[in-house]
């Protein structure tokens, strides 16, 4: 199996990455030098994150080599608008120690603000300087993402949103299918709460495998990028071992049956920050 999508832009994205959401900047070190240990090479941080500085001087002590390395980082919905996305783009890379991103996403669409489209335009703009090598999106809606299309004409590279096994977004992906987006997953693992279903731990003794390992795999096979995030050093290495084995169709479809459509997270259609401004 592939370990790499190929972006609408040509631009090559590990199909396997390691998130760091609720990571503190002390664990974020150790948990990220491991990782890159083991052999992620895509990291998936955000402004809203707060440790972007801790990603950044991790990538810089790791001894790898920047080419080899494929980093997101995202615009948090209090600098939406085109002068403050600039801002903060310029900020993120500072806090990140890099001249250039591999991937810049819009965090939330925030509609309430009405200023997501003036946000796309500023990344478009920074797609074209060379700045960043892909720009896209995080947790839009199939509306949202047609009308940055129609105002731009420029397509997201990649929309990443909640979805694992009880939110399997087929709706949502079909659209990501017919415009050409990457569908990227966040809280793949439903933040551990699928790991008991009796469904995942039977396929898993079945394949010699982890549960979370069974939903990585469950996630590749439907063609999703995927960003579990541990602290853990034997979990960070389990989830990275998810490339030499495979579900068959009994095993997806038991995974299907545990489909309720429950978010974890919050609605994109209603959620517009923390009034922090």
């Amino acid at each position: 199996m592939a370990t790499t999508v190929t972006l609408n832009n040509g631009v090559e994205m590990p199909s396997l990455g390691f998130g760091v959401f609720q990571v503190s900047s002390e664990d974020t070190q150790a948990a990220l030098g491991e990782a890159l240990r083991v052999g992620y090479r895509s990291i998936d941080t955000a402004a809203a994150y707060f440790n972007e500085e801790a990603v950044g001087r991790t990538l810089a002590e790791s001894g790898v080599a920047r080419d080899e390395l494929f980093v997101t980082t995202k615009l948090w919905v209090d600098d939406l608008g085109r002068d403050a996305t600039l801002r903060a783009f310029d900020a993120s890379l500072e806090r990140l120690g890099l001249d250039r991103l591999d991937l810049y996403l819009i965090h939330w669409p925030a509609p309430g603000k009405d200023l997501y489209v003036e946000s796309w335009k500023a990344l478009v703009e920074l797609r074209e300087s060379g700045r960043v090598r892909a720009v896209g999106v995080s947790n839009f809606q199939p509306d949202h993402l047609r009308r940055i299309v129609d105002a731009t004409g420029v397509v997201p590279a990649v929309n990443q949103v909640e979805l694992h096994p009880r939110l399997s977004q087929a709706g949502l992906r079909a659209v990501h299918a017919e415009l050409g987006i990457v569908t990227e997953a966040w809280s793949p693992l439903a933040q551990g709460a699928l790991l008991g279903e009796d469904a995942i731990a039977s396929i898993a003794a079945k394949h010699g495998r982890t549960p979370a390992q069974v939903v990585l795999r469950w996630h590749l096979q439907l063609g999703n990028v995927v960003i579990p995030k541990s602290v853990t050093p034997s979990r960070i290495a389990e989830n990275f071992a998810v490339f030499d084995f495979e579900l068959d169709a009994e095993d997806l479809d038991r995974i299907a049956g545990l489909e309720t459509g429950e978010r974890i997270g919050f609605d994109p259609d209603t959620f517009n920050g923390f009034g922090r401004e």
